[in-house]
């Protein structure tokens, strides 16, 4: 399971190409399933749909990224939920993606994006002029056998504070 900060939608394209030798599913706001072409292509590519206003919908949802997991498709979360317009830190997670891991039980592997929030900025259709450099680390996976669903905040802890700290050390 890939948690991956979030700034720009550049960041998809970046993961995309970080992770090209990984068959990877998304798990994206269930809005984006509704624009035309767009969604149904998402489904088809097996990205995952969650409804983040009605929790037992968002559960049906994390339910099925386990089962896409099983079948061998690396999730990819971005645990802030949204992109950030803040980009002196990472924003706190949001609880679905830890359950996710949990359930499925496997390892959560950090991502660390810096560079595309001053690329292409949310809210904005234009990208930035002059050369802007992108950087992506990936740290080393943590497990989450220790944890059960009651230690899921723990964990969103330990996970933000090591993202945020890469995070911090990559801008420098």
């Amino acid at each position: 399971v890939f948690f991956a900060n979030h700034q720009s939608q550049l960041d998809i394209l970046v993961l995309y190409l970080v992770l090209r030798e990984h068959v990877i599913g998304f798990v994206a706001k269930q809005s984006l399933f509704r624009i035309p072409f767009l969604g149904p292509a998402m489904r088809q590519a097996g990205h995952v749909a969650i409804d983040r206003t009605n929790r037992r919908r968002a559960m049906r949802s994390i339910d099925e990224a386990v089962r896409q997991a099983a079948r061998g498709i690396s999730i990819v979360l971005f645990p802030e939920g949204t992109r950030s317009t803040d980009l002196t830190r990472l924003a706190s997670f949001k609880i679905g993606g830890l359950v996710m891991a949990l359930t499925c039980r496997l390892p959560i592997v950090p991502l660390v994006i810096t560079g595309t929030g001053d690329i292409l900025p949310k809210k904005s259709l234009f990208l930035a002029q002059g050369r802007r450099d992108v950087m992506v680390s990936v740290l080393p996976a943590i497990p989450v056998d220790t944890y059960t669903l009651k230690d899921r905040e723990a964990l969103a802890e330990e996970v933000h504070t090591i993202m945020n700290a890469r995070y911090q050390e990559m801008r420098g």
